[in-house]
């Protein structure tokens, strides 16, 4: 039994670290350095304003063209050094067509669907200025978000600059969007810290931008374009900066079915990062970017789910051999289990029945997170997950 219960504080260390100890110690060294006037300060300039284009990749999005090009166009960030490039490769809803009728759009468009990332490496050929903006068609940007992203590309030492995603929050929300939201609170806390210290640990593809020069083609079976990108970036000595108030809008999925699709998407994409990012793993030489990816990213998509897994059973057996009606620390810990999971049961059955109990969506939701990895970990052992877009139902 001694050996089960080192055990059972190891898997629960690693639980417990990577969805709040992180949190606690990353803003614990923010006051300290901020206490002792340590670190570095990168520092915004408002009157830096290059040539910039948004880039947006796109299939099948007539439904958003006008939402989207109206937003564009309302912009604060000067009209003659804004570019604005589509690139729509397979859509055969005339969304080519409708873009064209705009002034000052470029459009690059091919018959064929080769997948986001093809359509990416593509249209890059034939950006010039030297900040490109990532964005995604459905989501909306508040009026300063372009001034605030390039502001930060002020300091030469930064590459890629985050912006924030923000989910419409509804009284009606579904778990998905109650869930999703508080999620992204939360994650854009951990960025504000993350960026403080030293860099972001990836950035969303709502909104982020890079330095031109820095883009290199990405693998075409690539799933999470956004993060790749980001910390090959990052990877090249560069950081990674985040500006809350350059945000983007988009509203939550339209239901749990919808989010887990999602999610296990970007689980499967985020295992092949972590694959193919390996060398960020080495802290010896990448010291603090390391420290910061393993504990905000790949622990989330490796570990620590797995860890979650194996404390039912251990947490079980250790409560057995204490006496299960004792009530002791195992016993506790393991009832603390069971009723977590019970909550997100429930979570799940008032949901299915339009019965929304606020209260429950945060560990219904969590108990989906952790699901879609172990889903999307199959899914990329199988090497089932296509390329091309494959975009979520939003809700209305």
């Amino acid at each position: 039994m001694f050996t089960l219960k080192i055990l059972f504080w190891i898997l629960a260390f690693i639980v417990v670290y990577t969805y709040v100890g992180y949190g606690m110690l990353l803003f614990l060294i923010i006051k300290i350095r901020r206490f002792f006037k340590l670190g570095k300060s990168t520092a915004a300039n408002p009157g830096y304003q290059p040539d910039v284009t948004i880039f947006i990749s796109a299939y099948n999005e007539k439904d958003y063209v006008a939402s989207k090009m109206s937003n564009t166009m309302s912009l604060d960030y000067p009209k003659d050094k804004l570019h604005i490039v589509w690139v729509t490769d397979g859509s055969d809803d005339e969304t080519p067509d409708l873009l064209r009728a705009y002034d000052g759009v470029t459009v690059y468009h091919l018959p064929e669907r080769n997948g986001k990332i093809s359509a990416m490496n593509r249209g890059m050929k034939f950006v010039t200025t030297p900040i490109v903006i990532f964005s995604d068609a459905n989501t909306m940007l508040g009026k300063e978000s372009i001034q605030r992203i390039v502001n930060l590309f002020a300091e030469p030492s930064v590459g890629c600059v985050s912006g924030e995603k923000r989910i419409v929050n509804k009284e009606s929300d579904v778990a998905s969007g109650a869930g999703e939201g508080l999620y992204w609170k939360y994650e854009s806390a951990l960025k504000k810290w993350d960026a403080e210290l030293h860099s972001v640990v990836g950035a969303a593809g709502e909104l982020f931008a890079i330095r031109t020069e820095l883009y290199r083609d990405v693998e075409k079976d690539t799933l999470l374009d956004d993060f790749v990108i980001s910390l090959r970036v990052a990877q090249d000595g560069y950081t990674i900066q985040y500006d809350p108030e350059a945000y983007a809008i988009e509203t939550a999925s339209a239901n749990v079915k919808e989010e887990l699709k999602r999610k296990i998407r970007i689980s499967a994409g985020g295992i092949q990062a972590v694959v193919r990012l390996s060398a960020l793993l080495n802290i010896f030489k990448y010291g603090t970017l390391s420290f910061q990816y393993i504990s905000h990213r790949v622990l989330r998509w490796t570990l620590t789910p797995l860890c979650l897994m194996v404390l039912i059973p251990v947490g079980f057996m250790l409560a057995y051999n204490e006496g299960v009606l004792n009530v002791g620390l195992y016993a506790s810990l393991f009832y603390a289990q069971l009723l977590f999971y019970i909550a997100a049961l429930t979570g799940w059955f008032m949901e299915n029945r339009s019965t929304r109990i606020k209260a429950l969506f945060v560990p219904y939701y969590f108990f989906i997170m952790n699901l879609s990895v172990i889903l999307g970990f199959v899914r990329y052992m199988k090497q089932s997950q296509s390329v091309n877009w494959e975009r979520a139902k939003r809700a209305a």
